[in-house]
């Protein structure tokens, strides 16, 4: 068996194992709203900050992060007492990734007529920063009529 012939079969065998994967799952598909939010309020993600960002005055200006590249870099090497590297552990579950603290999809509109297609047990409404204010008023009034939660209604 040639490397390409192996490679071909694994490839057609981790597309057959992603697409029973997938079958009936969708955002938080089998998971209560309950249980959805607890698991939101529940996360827990360290707040990354580059090397020494403790110890030189132009890195705490700006401190995110910046992957330790060095040789001897005790954060790279991920030794005791050294705050943590970033890492895929740290994602966020499927089920809510993404989602408001509220448990619903956020959404941004630009006019009344995009709030028609959708639900509102669903989602919630950001308006668009783009909107004027009469039709921001206009869009916030007949979201709440609607039964829309807008999340950044002035």
């Amino acid at each position: 068996m040639t490397a390409y012939m192996f490679m071909k079969k694994v490839m057609r065998r981790g597309d057959q194992l992603m697409s029973k994967s997938r079958e009936g799952e969708g955002r938080g598909a089998g998971v209560g709203k309950q249980k959805i939010i607890k698991m939101i309020r529940s996360k827990r993600k360290p707040e990354f900050l580059r090397h020494l960002w403790w110890k030189f005055p132009k890195f705490s200006n700006d401190p995110k992060w910046r992957r330790p590249k060095g040789i001897d870099n005790p954060i790279r090497a991920k030794e005791k007492g050294y705050p943590p590297i970033v890492s895929v552990g740290y994602r966020t579950p499927r089920s809510i990734r993404g989602l408001h603290p509220s448990g619903l999809r956020p959404v941004v509109v630009y006019n009344v007529r995009e709030l028609e297609c959708l639900d509102p047990s669903e989602v919630i409404i950001y308006v668009g920063s783009t909107v004027g204010t009469r039709k921001r008023s206009e869009l916030i009034k007949k979201a709440q009529e609607m039964g829309f939660l807008v999340a950044n209604a002035r």
